[in-house]
Protein backbone atom coordinates (compact mmCIF):
# COMPACT_ATOMS: atom_id res chain seq x y z
CA UNK A 1 0.00 0.00 0.00
CA UNK A 2 1.27 3.48 -0.85
CA UNK A 3 2.30 5.74 1.98
CA UNK A 4 -0.13 8.44 3.17
CA UNK A 5 2.15 11.19 1.83
CA UNK A 6 2.22 9.51 -1.60
CA UNK A 7 -1.57 9.25 -1.73
CA UNK A 8 -2.08 12.96 -1.05
CA UNK A 9 0.64 14.01 -3.49
CA UNK A 10 3.24 15.41 -1.09
CA UNK A 11 5.78 12.70 -1.90
CA UNK A 12 6.04 10.15 -4.70
CA UNK A 13 7.13 6.54 -4.81
CA UNK A 14 7.93 6.71 -8.53
CA UNK A 15 11.65 6.68 -9.35
CA UNK A 16 13.82 7.03 -12.43
CA UNK A 17 15.84 4.03 -13.55
CA UNK A 18 19.26 4.17 -11.89
CA UNK A 19 21.90 3.44 -14.52
CA UNK A 20 24.92 5.61 -13.72
CA UNK A 21 24.15 6.42 -10.12
CA UNK A 22 22.96 5.03 -6.80
CA UNK A 23 20.63 7.11 -4.65
CA UNK A 24 20.57 7.03 -0.84
CA UNK A 25 17.74 4.51 -0.63
CA UNK A 26 19.47 2.05 -2.95
CA UNK A 27 22.79 2.56 -1.19
CA UNK A 28 21.22 1.99 2.22
CA UNK A 29 19.47 -1.15 1.01
CA UNK A 30 22.68 -2.65 -0.38
CA UNK A 31 24.60 -1.75 2.78
CA UNK A 32 21.90 -3.45 4.86
CA UNK A 33 22.36 -6.58 2.74
CA UNK A 34 26.11 -6.55 3.47
CA UNK A 35 25.65 -5.81 7.16
CA UNK A 36 22.83 -8.26 7.87
CA UNK A 37 23.95 -11.21 5.77
CA UNK A 38 27.75 -10.94 5.75
CA UNK A 39 29.36 -8.69 8.34
CA UNK A 40 27.08 -9.41 11.30
CA UNK A 41 27.17 -13.23 10.97
CA UNK A 42 30.95 -13.27 10.52
CA UNK A 43 31.48 -10.78 13.36
CA UNK A 44 29.28 -12.83 15.69
CA UNK A 45 31.03 -16.06 14.69
CA UNK A 46 34.41 -14.49 15.51
CA UNK A 47 33.46 -14.64 19.21
CA UNK A 48 32.17 -18.21 19.06
CA UNK A 49 34.47 -20.09 16.68
CA UNK A 50 37.31 -22.26 17.92
CA UNK A 51 38.92 -22.34 14.48
CA UNK A 52 40.15 -19.48 12.26
CA UNK A 53 38.58 -16.05 12.74
CA UNK A 54 36.52 -15.96 9.53
CA UNK A 55 35.74 -12.28 9.96
CA UNK A 56 39.47 -11.58 9.94
CA UNK A 57 39.89 -13.86 6.92
CA UNK A 58 37.15 -11.88 5.14
CA UNK A 59 38.90 -8.59 5.92
CA UNK A 60 42.28 -9.90 4.80
CA UNK A 61 40.75 -11.02 1.50
CA UNK A 62 38.91 -7.70 1.15
CA UNK A 63 42.07 -5.64 1.73
CA UNK A 64 44.21 -7.81 -0.53
CA UNK A 65 41.89 -8.64 -3.45
CA UNK A 66 39.41 -5.77 -3.50
CA UNK A 67 40.91 -2.67 -1.88
CA UNK A 68 44.41 -3.65 -3.11
CA UNK A 69 45.86 -2.40 0.17
CA UNK A 70 48.59 -3.83 2.44
CA UNK A 71 47.05 -6.47 4.69
CA UNK A 72 49.04 -5.21 7.66
CA UNK A 73 46.78 -2.13 7.51
CA UNK A 74 43.75 -4.22 8.46
CA UNK A 75 42.61 -2.93 11.88
CA UNK A 76 43.27 -5.34 14.73
CA UNK A 77 39.82 -4.76 16.17
CA UNK A 78 36.98 -6.33 14.15
CA UNK A 79 34.62 -3.51 15.08
CA UNK A 80 37.12 -1.01 13.63
CA UNK A 81 37.16 -3.10 10.44
CA UNK A 82 33.41 -2.65 10.08
CA UNK A 83 33.77 1.11 10.62
CA UNK A 84 36.45 1.23 7.92
CA UNK A 85 34.32 -0.76 5.44
CA UNK A 86 31.28 1.39 6.16
CA UNK A 87 33.23 4.63 5.75
CA UNK A 88 34.58 3.45 2.39
CA UNK A 89 31.13 2.33 1.26
CA UNK A 90 29.38 5.62 2.10
CA UNK A 91 32.09 8.25 1.72
CA UNK A 92 34.68 7.03 -0.78
CA UNK A 93 33.14 4.53 -3.20
CA UNK A 94 31.74 5.59 -6.56
CA UNK A 95 28.42 4.04 -7.59
CA UNK A 96 30.07 1.38 -9.76
CA UNK A 97 32.52 0.46 -6.96
CA UNK A 98 29.57 -0.38 -4.73
CA UNK A 99 28.36 -2.85 -7.36
CA UNK A 100 31.95 -4.17 -7.63
CA UNK A 101 31.90 -4.71 -3.87
CA UNK A 102 28.58 -6.56 -3.98
CA UNK A 103 29.92 -8.80 -6.75
CA UNK A 104 33.16 -9.38 -4.87
CA UNK A 105 31.21 -10.75 -1.91
CA UNK A 106 29.23 -13.13 -4.13
CA UNK A 107 32.50 -14.58 -5.48
CA UNK A 108 33.95 -15.41 -2.05
CA UNK A 109 34.64 -19.05 -1.24
CA UNK A 110 32.00 -19.98 1.32
CA UNK A 111 33.91 -23.14 2.20
CA UNK A 112 36.43 -20.86 3.89
CA UNK A 113 34.31 -17.84 4.80
CA UNK A 114 30.92 -19.11 5.88
CA UNK A 115 27.86 -16.96 5.19
CA UNK A 116 24.57 -17.59 3.43
CA UNK A 117 25.41 -16.42 -0.09
CA UNK A 118 21.97 -17.27 -1.50
CA UNK A 119 20.20 -15.17 1.13
CA UNK A 120 22.63 -12.32 0.52
CA UNK A 121 21.98 -12.36 -3.24
CA UNK A 122 18.21 -12.63 -2.75
CA UNK A 123 18.24 -9.68 -0.34
CA UNK A 124 20.31 -7.60 -2.79
CA UNK A 125 18.01 -8.56 -5.66
CA UNK A 126 14.93 -7.43 -3.75
CA UNK A 127 16.63 -4.08 -3.08
CA UNK A 128 17.64 -3.67 -6.75
CA UNK A 129 14.05 -4.29 -7.84
CA UNK A 130 12.42 -2.07 -5.22
CA UNK A 131 14.77 0.86 -5.75
CA UNK A 132 14.57 0.63 -9.57
CA UNK A 133 18.21 -0.17 -10.21
CA UNK A 134 19.26 -0.74 -13.80
CA UNK A 135 21.09 -3.93 -12.79
CA UNK A 136 20.14 -7.45 -11.71
CA UNK A 137 21.95 -10.68 -10.87
CA UNK A 138 22.28 -12.87 -13.95
CA UNK A 139 24.12 -16.18 -13.47
CA UNK A 140 25.61 -14.85 -10.26
CA UNK A 141 26.95 -11.59 -11.74
CA UNK A 142 25.41 -8.14 -11.92
CA UNK A 143 24.30 -7.27 -15.44
CA UNK A 144 22.49 -4.27 -16.96
CA UNK A 145 18.82 -4.78 -17.71
CA UNK A 146 18.57 -1.62 -19.80
CA UNK A 147 20.82 1.03 -21.34
CA UNK A 148 20.88 4.71 -22.19
CA UNK A 149 19.63 4.06 -25.74
CA UNK A 150 16.52 2.31 -24.45
CA UNK A 151 15.88 5.05 -21.90
CA UNK A 152 16.43 7.61 -24.65
CA UNK A 153 13.61 6.07 -26.70
CA UNK A 154 11.18 6.52 -23.82
CA UNK A 155 12.37 10.06 -23.07
CA UNK A 156 12.10 11.08 -26.74
CA UNK A 157 8.56 9.74 -27.01
CA UNK A 158 7.55 11.49 -23.78
CA UNK A 159 9.14 14.77 -24.85
CA UNK A 160 7.66 14.89 -28.33
CA UNK A 161 4.19 13.79 -27.27
CA UNK A 162 4.10 16.52 -24.63
CA UNK A 163 4.57 19.28 -27.19
CA UNK A 164 1.49 18.82 -29.37
CA UNK A 165 -2.15 18.71 -28.33
CA UNK A 166 -3.21 15.80 -30.62
CA UNK A 167 -0.59 13.65 -28.93
CA UNK A 168 -1.76 14.37 -25.38
CA UNK A 169 -3.27 10.90 -25.18
CA UNK A 170 0.05 9.33 -26.15
CA UNK A 171 1.81 11.31 -23.44
CA UNK A 172 -0.72 10.43 -20.75
CA UNK A 173 -0.52 6.70 -21.52
CA UNK A 174 3.29 6.68 -21.63
CA UNK A 175 3.54 8.55 -18.34
CA UNK A 176 1.09 6.13 -16.78
CA UNK A 177 3.01 3.13 -18.12
CA UNK A 178 6.28 4.50 -16.72
CA UNK A 179 4.68 5.36 -13.40
CA UNK A 180 3.18 1.89 -12.97
CA UNK A 181 6.50 0.30 -13.93
CA UNK A 182 8.66 2.41 -11.61
CA UNK A 183 6.44 2.58 -8.52
CA UNK A 184 8.74 1.06 -5.92
CA UNK A 185 5.94 0.50 -3.40
CA UNK A 186 3.34 -1.05 -5.66
CA UNK A 187 4.55 -1.74 -9.22
CA UNK A 188 1.73 -2.71 -11.58
CA UNK A 189 3.41 -4.47 -14.50
CA UNK A 190 0.17 -5.77 -15.98
CA UNK A 191 -1.40 -2.35 -16.34
CA UNK A 192 1.90 -0.78 -17.38
CA UNK A 193 1.80 -3.08 -20.43
CA UNK A 194 -1.77 -2.02 -21.09
CA UNK A 195 -0.85 1.66 -20.95
CA UNK A 196 2.13 1.19 -23.29
CA UNK A 197 -0.10 -0.48 -25.88
CA UNK A 198 -2.74 2.23 -25.41
CA UNK A 199 -0.09 4.85 -26.23
CA UNK A 200 0.52 3.12 -29.58
CA UNK A 201 -3.21 2.94 -30.23
CA UNK A 202 -3.48 6.63 -29.52
CA UNK A 203 -0.86 7.74 -32.06
CA UNK A 204 -2.04 5.46 -34.87
CA UNK A 205 -5.56 6.85 -34.40
CA UNK A 206 -4.17 10.40 -34.69
CA UNK A 207 -2.43 9.48 -37.94
CA UNK A 208 -5.46 7.59 -39.30
CA UNK A 209 -7.65 10.55 -38.21
CA UNK A 210 -10.34 8.31 -36.77
CA UNK A 211 -10.53 7.92 -32.99
CA UNK A 212 -12.88 4.94 -33.27
CA UNK A 213 -10.38 2.79 -35.19
CA UNK A 214 -8.89 -0.25 -33.55
CA UNK A 215 -5.14 -0.59 -33.62
CA UNK A 216 -5.34 -3.11 -36.46
CA UNK A 217 -7.70 -0.97 -38.57
CA UNK A 218 -5.66 2.17 -37.95
CA UNK A 219 -2.47 0.38 -39.00
CA UNK A 220 -4.20 -0.77 -42.19
CA UNK A 221 -5.09 2.84 -42.95
CA UNK A 222 -1.77 4.48 -42.15
CA UNK A 223 0.46 1.92 -43.90
CA UNK A 224 -0.30 3.61 -47.21
CA UNK A 225 -0.11 7.15 -45.83
CA UNK A 226 3.33 6.72 -44.28
CA UNK A 227 4.72 3.96 -46.53
CA UNK A 228 4.78 1.34 -43.79
CA UNK A 229 6.30 -1.89 -45.07
CA UNK A 230 3.87 -4.82 -45.02
CA UNK A 231 6.28 -7.00 -43.04
CA UNK A 232 6.68 -4.29 -40.42
CA UNK A 233 2.94 -3.80 -40.24
CA UNK A 234 2.43 -7.52 -39.67
CA UNK A 235 5.18 -7.59 -37.08
CA UNK A 236 3.72 -4.66 -35.16
CA UNK A 237 0.31 -6.31 -35.13
CA UNK A 238 1.80 -9.51 -33.78
CA UNK A 239 3.77 -7.68 -31.11
CA UNK A 240 1.14 -5.28 -29.90
CA UNK A 241 -1.94 -7.34 -30.64
CA UNK A 242 -5.39 -6.19 -31.67
CA UNK A 243 -7.01 -3.63 -29.37
CA UNK A 244 -10.44 -5.21 -29.68
CA UNK A 245 -9.59 -8.85 -30.44
CA UNK A 246 -9.96 -11.13 -27.43
CA UNK A 247 -7.48 -13.58 -28.92
CA UNK A 248 -4.83 -10.93 -29.48
CA UNK A 249 -1.47 -10.76 -27.73
CA UNK A 250 -2.61 -7.78 -25.73
CA UNK A 251 -5.32 -9.81 -24.05
CA UNK A 252 -3.07 -12.80 -23.63
CA UNK A 253 -0.67 -10.58 -21.71
CA UNK A 254 -3.47 -9.08 -19.69
CA UNK A 255 -4.76 -12.53 -18.76
CA UNK A 256 -1.31 -13.50 -17.50
CA UNK A 257 -1.20 -12.58 -13.84
CA UNK A 258 2.54 -13.34 -13.73
CA UNK A 259 3.63 -10.31 -15.74
CA UNK A 260 7.05 -9.25 -14.50
CA UNK A 261 9.32 -6.24 -14.69
CA UNK A 262 11.10 -7.37 -17.85
CA UNK A 263 7.75 -7.85 -19.66
CA UNK A 264 6.54 -4.35 -18.81
CA UNK A 265 9.94 -2.78 -19.52
CA UNK A 266 10.12 -4.46 -22.92
CA UNK A 267 6.66 -3.20 -23.88
CA UNK A 268 7.35 0.36 -22.71
CA UNK A 269 10.62 0.59 -24.64
CA UNK A 270 9.24 -1.16 -27.74
CA UNK A 271 6.09 0.97 -27.82
CA UNK A 272 8.13 4.15 -27.30
CA UNK A 273 10.46 3.18 -30.16
CA UNK A 274 7.46 2.44 -32.40
CA UNK A 275 5.87 5.78 -31.51
CA UNK A 276 9.11 7.59 -32.37
CA UNK A 277 9.28 5.67 -35.65
CA UNK A 278 5.69 6.60 -36.55
CA UNK A 279 6.32 10.26 -35.76
CA UNK A 280 9.30 10.34 -38.14
CA UNK A 281 7.41 8.46 -40.88
CA UNK A 282 4.38 10.76 -40.54
CA UNK A 283 6.61 13.83 -40.76
CA UNK A 284 8.29 12.50 -43.91
CA UNK A 285 4.86 11.84 -45.42
CA UNK A 286 3.84 15.44 -44.76
CA UNK A 287 1.32 14.51 -42.03
CA UNK A 288 1.30 17.22 -39.39
CA UNK A 289 0.73 15.99 -35.85
CA UNK A 290 0.55 19.43 -34.32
Amino acid sequence: MNKFSDRIGITTSVKEMQINSIDDELMNGLWNAVKIHVLDPLYKASFEAYGPDEFKLFCMELWHSFYKLPVDNVPNNNFDCIKHIRNWFYNKADWYEIYNFIEFITKLNTNTIHFDKARFINFCESVLVKEFSGYRFVNGSLAPITNQYEIGEVETALNYSSQFTPLNGVNVHLKSALSKLSDKNNPDYRNSIKESISAVESIVKVISQNSSDSLAVALDKIKVKINLHAALEKGFKQIYGYASDASGIRHALMDNTQCEFEDAKYMLISCSAFINYLIVKADKAGIRLE
